[in-house]
C-alpha cells in the first residue's frame, strides 16, 4: 500500500491508499481509443529498466491485450492507445498491443524521446506508427489548448503539461450526458481534487516538469469537479460506475474499464509512488 502522505498534501502517515493502473476503452461510432495502456506481458522487464530504488514487488492481473481478446474484441475498431504522458506505469501494456497506433502530441514526443523517464517508452513503441495530434488554439473548460478527436464534443483533449511536458487530461462525454476527466498523474489521489492540494514538495520536486504548471492546471480541474467525474489514473475508487469489459458492454459510446493491474510501494521515486494492490478488469 502507498501511504498518503507520499501522495497528496496533508495526508497521513498511517492511511495507506490503494493505488492501480489501468486502461479505459472509449468505444465511439468512428473508432475506438484506449486510455493508457496498463502493465503490460513484460512488466517485469519493464520494471528492471528502472533504478533499483524506485523498484517494487508488484501484483499483476490479465493484461489489457489479453482482456480485449478475451471477448472477443475487433482489434481492427481500435484508432490507438492514447496515454495521459509517457512514464513506464502508463505504456507498459503497449507490448500487447502490436499494430496499434500510439496517439501523442509533440511536446510529449520529444520529452520521452530524451527523459530518463522515457525508458520504457522507448522500448516499447519500437514498431509502432506514432499518431501525432496537434493542439488547437481553442480553450476548453479553461485549459488554453485542445483537440476535439471526433469533432463532436465526445471526447476532447487537453494539454495539461505540468506532470511531464505533454501531459494531457482527456474529457468524456456519453450519450447519456455523464461526462468524465481522465486527469493522468496531476494528482495522484482524488484528495488532490477534493482537498485542494498539490503532491507534497519533495514528491513534486522528484516527479513534476514544471510544478507551478501542474498548480495552475489542478485548479482548472478543482474548478469543474462538480460537472463531471473526475479520475486520477491511480486512485482506484475513482473508476467506480465505469463498467469492466465484458461482451455484454461491448458497442459503440460505451465508457470501459479495460484493464487494471498494479504494484506496492512506499516511497516516491521520480515517476510517481506506484501503486499498491490488484484488481482485474475481467
Amino acid at each position: 500500500m502507498t501511504r498518503a502522505a507520499l501522495a497528496f498534501q496533508g495526508g497521513s502517515f498511517g492511511d495507506k491508499r490503494r493505488f492501480a493502473s489501468s486502461a479505459v476503452l472509449v468505444q465511439h461510432p468512428e473508432g475506438d481509443l484506449l486510455i493508457d495502456a496498463g502493465f503490460g506481458a513484460d512488466v517485469a522487464a519493464h520494471i528492471a529498466m528502472l533504478p533499483r530504488f524506485v523498484r517494487a514487488p508488484y501484483e499483476t492481473g490479465q493484461t489489457v491485450s489479453n482482456q480485449l481478446d478475451a471477448v472477443g474484441y475487433d482489434r481492427r475498431r481500435l484508432l490507438g492507445v492514447l496515454p495521459t504522458h509517457s512514464h513506464w506505469d502508463h505504456v507498459s501494456g503497449i507490448d500487447g498491443l502490436r499494430g496499434t497506433a500510439i496517439w501523442m502530441n509533440a511536446h510529449e514526443r520529444r520529452y520521452a524521446a530524451s527523459d530518463p523517464d522515457g525508458k520504457v517508452y522507448r522500448s516499447v513503441s519500437e514498431g509502432h506508427r506514432i499518431h501525432e495530434y496537434g493542439f488547437d488554439d481553442r480553450a476548453y473548460l479553461g485549459f488554453a489548448s485542445s483537440y476535439d478527436v471526433y469533432g463532436d464534443g465526445s471526447v476532447v483533449i487537453a494539454h495539461a503539461g505540468g506532470h511531464t511536458t505533454g501531459s494531457v487530461i482527456v474529457f468524456v462525454t456519453l450519450p447519456t450526458g455523464k461526462r468524465y476527466a481522465f486527469i493522468g498523474d496531476l494528482t495522484w489521489q482524488i484528495d488532490g481534487i477534493r482537498r485542494r492540494v498539490e503532491r507534497p514538495w519533495l514528491m513534486s520536486r522528484l516527479a513534476d516538469s514544471d510544478p507551478r504548471q501542474l498548480r495552475q492546471d489542478l485548479g482548472r480541474v478543482i474548478a469543474v469537479e462538480r460537472l463531471m467525474q473526475i479520475v486520477p489514473a491511480h486512485d482506484l475508487d475513482s473508476y467506480q460506475g465505469i463498467p469492466l469489459l465484458s461482451v455484454a458492454t461491448a458497442g459503440p459510446h460505451r465508457l470501459i474499464q479495460a484493464s487494471d493491474r498494479s504494484l506496492s510501494r512506499d516511497r516516491g521515486n521520480r515517476v510517481e509512488p506506484p501503486p499498491a494492490t490488484s484488481t482485474t478488469g475481467q
